[in-house]
């Protein structure tokens, strides 16, 4: 509905310097999803009402403690009678999904100073189709330069209310992410609308594997609100690795042995420039680089489940997911042919894990996930779950996958995830078992994942929701021979296997001891099935 207006440069800015006024009485101070309702105008306490053009109307405009309200004023002289009628058709924005607001000035080249105000600017942040965000603007337009201060300030007073929404972020970019385009990414889609939000960015481009984990264990971060990653998956959980093993350092917790590890301090951004973005696809319903950014301006916050790894006696590793047998020889093969595009590599090594493929000789013992007990009481006693139930099971044989994912695990390739029962924070997580069969059959397997149908419905496929995960490889399994292999991430010295844990290569020659924890860890989105019950916007708005 609104128009930009032609002729002349014109840009929205802010008008000068002005100290942070506190919240307006009845600003909502929260960054909640929206409703999906109509706010009910006449309960609400009216702050402002005047008169602006928007679009090509001029509108009677009501500023309350929840809404913009405007409604065309179109005067029709009806049939006998000599006075004015008027026709309303109203319409309306939530507070709560506005990020910014600029005063609105024309320059022309003669012109010096601050330009001729043509009235205020509101950025909105507006839900689409398929879970995507997408910013867009509404020109409120007055001429009066009282007049528009008065709604400026009161638009500014609001919009400091939303406490959640981050006014400094640590910004960590990996250049090296999918086809070297997370640069790119960054500093033309990300950068620009964390600009409009006003947010103080402290950009950091790391240089190796690892950078990010160095970086985060001694760099301040007390004036931060928040910590976002620019890359793929391997980037991602190495940074949220390293925001929880800071946050059990600060709390003076061992890190050799971790049972009741403390959650993050900061909350984590992820930016999707990667090749699957399974985390980003997970978190959001879509890998969209704008509705990720946008999550992260209007402070949305979402409780993650997190993993534990270790072995015999140490600590591995905090992440997401994994991967053990194909998942884990399949990445492999992928990290030793780096000069590869990032297709081509992939292609190429599932072609071979596939060209290769035997069972792994496995005792996997697993704690089934007891969903009536009360986790957060569990937690708060500070015992570990296997000593509050031992109800264990034992599984063993030939296994030619296993998977263990705390999260759906979605990506282009597996729209309905990896783990499509899986739920973001329920303090449970996916055991999927993949017993010896004909490569034939395990290739349609790999394929369901691609379809609607469900990629379980198999004999020598098994699921378990569970808590904790022990898979034990026996010394003398025939599923892993270094030998047979090239290169120095597939050759490995003894008896190690490869775990995919979250997109990188772990090597381990023993057990490994997997341990879910609830909400250990908070990202800037929302879950799918929130966004699906939640409408920012009422459907008859139009927006630019």
């Amino acid at each position: 509905m609104p128009r930009r207006r032609r002729g002349g440069r014109v840009s929205a800015l802010e008008g000068g310097r002005e100290e942070e006024a506190p919240p307006a009485a009845g600003a909502v101070p929260s960054a909640q999803w929206a409703s999906g309702r109509q706010p009910e105008a006449a309960a609400e306490l009216i702050l402002l009402r005047g008169i602006f053009e928007i679009g090509r109307d001029s509108c009677d405009v009501v500023l309350s403690e929840r809404a913009l309200r405007w409604q065309p004023i179109r005067p029709e002289r009806l049939t006998g009678d000599s006075k004015y009628d008027f026709l309303h058709k109203e319409e309306f924005v939530e507070l709560k999904d506005i990020f910014s607001v600029k005063l609105k000035r024309r320059y022309s080249i003669k012109q010096q100073g601050s330009g001729t105000l043509l009235g205020i600017t509101l950025f909105i942040c507006l839900k689409t189709e398929k879970n995507k965000l997408k910013d867009s603007t509404l020109d409120l337009i007055n001429l009066s330069e009282d007049h528009c201060d008065i709604w400026f300030r009161q638009f500014k007073k609001i919009l400091a209310g939303f406490s959640n929404r981050p006014k400094s972020l640590k910004i960590l970019l990996n250049p090296q992410s999918h086809k070297k385009e997370a640069t790119q990414v960054y500093y033309e889609k990300v950068e620009p609308l964390l600009k409009i939000a006003g947010i103080k960015t402290d950009v950091t481009i790391t240089e190796y594997e690892g950078h990010a984990l160095s970086l985060l264990k001694e760099c301040e971060l007390q004036g931060f609100d928040g910590v976002v990653c620019v890359g793929g998956d391997g980037s991602a959980s190495e940074v949220a690795h390293a925001l929880l093993l800071r946050a059990q350092k600060n709390a003076g917790l061992e890190t050799d042995s971790i049972l009741t590890p403390v959650g993050a301090q900061l909350p984590l951004g992820v930016i999707p420039a990667g090749s699957t973005n399974v985390l980003a696809h997970s978190l959001h319903g879509v890998s969209h680089v704008v509705t990720a950014t946008l999550h992260i301006i209007m402070g949305h916050i979402q409780p993650v489940d997190v993993c534990t790894f270790s072995t015999i006696g140490k600590f591995l590793r905090f992440g997401f997911s994994a991967m053990f047998g194909f998942g884990g020889r399949a990445l492999a093969v992928a990290e030793n042919h780096r000069w590869m595009s990032p297709n081509q590599r992939m292609d190429f090594a599932i072609m071979k894990a596939l060209a290769k493929l035997k069972p792994e000789e496995c005792e996997i013992s697993f704690l089934p996930f007891n969903s009536s007990q009360d986790l957060e009481e569990r937690r708060a006693q500070g015992y570990p779950k296997s000593d509050c139930n031992n109800q264990w099971q034992m599984i063993q044989g030939q296994f030619l996958n296993v998977s263990i994912m705390a999260i759906p695990c979605q990506c282009s390739v597996a729209p309905r995830g990896l783990a499509p029962n899986t739920r973001l924070n329920n303090g449970s997580m996916a055991l999927i078992t993949a017993r010896n069969t004909s490569r034939p059959e395990f290739i349609k397997h790999l394929k369901r994942y691609a379809s609607i149908k469900n990629q379980f419905n198999f004999p020598f496929v098994d699921t378990y929701t569970v808590e904790e995960v022990k898979v034990c490889p026996k010394s003398n399994s025939s599923g892993h021979h270094p030998e047979e292999d090239h290169g120095p991430h597939e050759t490995a010295s003894g008896n190690c296997f490869p775990w995919n844990v979250d997109g990188d290569l772990m090597q381990v020659a023993s057990e490994v001891h997997v341990r879910v924890h609830p909400r250990l860890i908070n990202l800037y989105g929302r879950s799918m099935e929130e966004m699906n019950d939640s409408k920012s916007i009422s459907s008859d708005v139009k927006f630019r």
